[in-house]
């Protein structure tokens, strides 16, 4: 079980400018080529910033900016292609961007990650992760019977029912299956039994039933 990579969603063709680069070269640039903000890369081809729109229109407001090395917001804020999704959209967040220029071992711009990019991994098809959850989480991490955890999918929302024998299983299960590309939640209709040989002499379960979602536990009551 792994997360898609920055490289499985980047933009690999990108547009970048120098810091000579003028003012209206760059709003020609970013109007032409569709997109709302370029890397600026020194003559190693190595990102040194990013200039985007709101850039060019904050310079409109307090001038003084002729090119892209005073245009742009610096330091770059760079990603590598070995990064999970997940990685990435922390930076992101972190640091406050909408995207990320990716770069090689040496530094050189290889591709771009916009937070457009990310979305993908939500239009990932539903038996698709239905596939993962059964085989990668169920079966492989958690040595579970698949006919024990019935997974249901639709539009990313994961439904899971069925019975697991430890408490301690439903929440590693839960944060597994959230973990999982393209789950926009998941939802726990799961029981858990304590085994037979576990019980206590003199004592009987008591399955307590699980509605809204609500946790399904065992208790243990006295005999009369």
């Amino acid at each position: 079980m792994g997360h898609l990579t920055v490289a499985d969603l980047m933009t690999p063709s990108v547009i970048s400018v120098q810091r000579g680069t003028t003012f209206k070269e760059i709003a020609r640039l970013l109007s032409e080529s569709d997109v709302t903000a370029v890397p600026v890369v020194d003559e190693g081809g190595r990102p040194v910033g990013v200039v985007s729109e709101a850039d060019l229109l904050r310079n409109r407001s307090t001038g003084g900016a002729r090119d892209a090395g005073a245009l742009m917001s610096h330091p770059a804020v760079t990603a590598e292609p070995r990064w999970n999704v997940v990685h990435a959209a922390r930076v992101m967040e972190e640091h406050r961007v909408k995207r990320l220029p990716v770069v090689d071992a040496e530094g050189r711009l290889v591709g771009v990650l916009s937070r457009s990019d990310l979305v993908q991994v939500f239009l990932r098809r539903d038996r698709a992760i239905q596939e993962e959850i059964v085989e990668e989480v169920v079966t492989r991490t958690l040595r579970l019977s698949p006919s024990s955890v019935n997974v249901e999918v639709s539009e990313g929302l994961v439904t899971l029912s069925g019975a697991v024998h430890s408490p301690d299983t439903v929440p590693l299960l839960l944060r597994l299956c959230r973990s999982v590309d393209g789950v926009v939640d998941v939802v726990d209709h799961l029981s858990h039994e304590t085994p037979a040989e576990d019980a206590r002499p003199g004592t009987a379960p008591t399955t307590a039933g699980k509605e809204d979602g609500t946790s399904t536990h065992t208790e243990w009551g006295e005999l009369p």
